[in-house]
């Protein structure tokens, strides 16, 4: 059994990637779960992979690349508003358009530094091996933030995954909750690329909530059970990236994955049902 914990009780940066991993967890996978309900999985890969150039940015003039990744989050989020509202084109298109060109502008932004190799690496697939407990503690901080703004606005965001206009007819302000939610998304994609990277964090978000709204129906137990699958996810995915040396980040999102299809797999022997939230908790 010591081949199970001897990489977290020998190495501290081991020890320092798990509990990033866990923190991680738990916030992807409330945000994720209200991501999948609500059909949003388009526009958080779009914001997964819009914060690109921003990090490139801050890198090449040597800002916190988290401050970086915000002001490209912001510039996604504002953008699809921006098209949404000032033409006649859907969501989707605006989303998709800031997709592509947010992703182009990273590329070029990379392009014009030959010192990028390293620091792209670490971009695309994380450096969970090299967080700091500073990191750590910013990451606690977004999980805590995601967590209350969940449990506060859990009704009326129940009823936005069920039907916007009902919630409008309840009384609550449908505009406001949307943006505080796309600002929910935009702050733990943040908050993760350190951890699993700019192009794998749409996999946390999405594989252990798609999971747990296979199982279950109620909107708080899809939290757990979404919660449950990453934080189990980041424990094997670096217990395997240790004893086989692969790619940390790469494996913890793999895991995820797997697990997703297994959950899937498993569902479909079983009798059909959908997947529709009933309860706030």
């Amino acid at each position: 059994m010591d081949v199970l914990w001897d990489p977290f009780v020998q190495s501290a940066f081991m020890q320092r990637a798990l509990v990033a991993g866990i923190v991680i967890a738990i916030a992807t996978a409330v945000v994720g779960t209200i991501t999948v309900l609500r059909g949003m999985a388009f526009l958080g890969d779009a914001l997964a992979h819009g914060v690109l150039p921003g990090i490139a940015a801050a890198l090449l003039i040597g800002i916190p690349s988290v401050i970086g990744a915000l002001a490209g989050a912001a510039v996604m989020m504002g953008g699809v508003a921006a098209i949404s509202r000032r033409t006649r084109l859907s969501s989707d298109v605006a989303i998709g358009l800031l997709f592509v060109g947010m992703l182009a502008l990273g590329v070029v932004i990379i392009s014009r530094s030959s010192d990028f190799a390293g620091s792209l690496t670490d971009i695309l697939f994380g450096e969970v091996l090299g967080v700091t407990w500073t990191q750590i503690a910013w990451q606690a901080g977004v999980a805590v933030v995601v967590v209350a703004l969940a449990w506060l606005l859990r009704r009326p965001m129940l009823l936005m995954a069920m039907d916007p206009d009902q919630a409008r007819v309840a009384g609550y302000r449908v505009g406001l909750i949307e943006a505080i939610l796309l600002g929910m998304i935009a702050i733990t994609v943040v908050a993760s690329f350190v951890v699993v990277g700019a192009l794998l964090v749409f996999g946390m978000l999405l594989a252990p909530a798609g999971a747990a709204a296979l199982v279950t129906r109620r909107l708080g137990s899809m939290m757990v059970v979404a919660a449950t699958i990453g934080i189990v996810s980041t424990y094997v995915g670096l217990l395997l990236s240790w004893h086989f040396d692969l790619a940390a980040g790469a494996s913890v999102v793999l895991t995820a994955v797997v697990i997703f299809f297994i959950v899937a797999s498993a569902q479909g022997l079983m009798p059909s049902r959908r997947p529709h939230p009933e309860h706030a908790a």
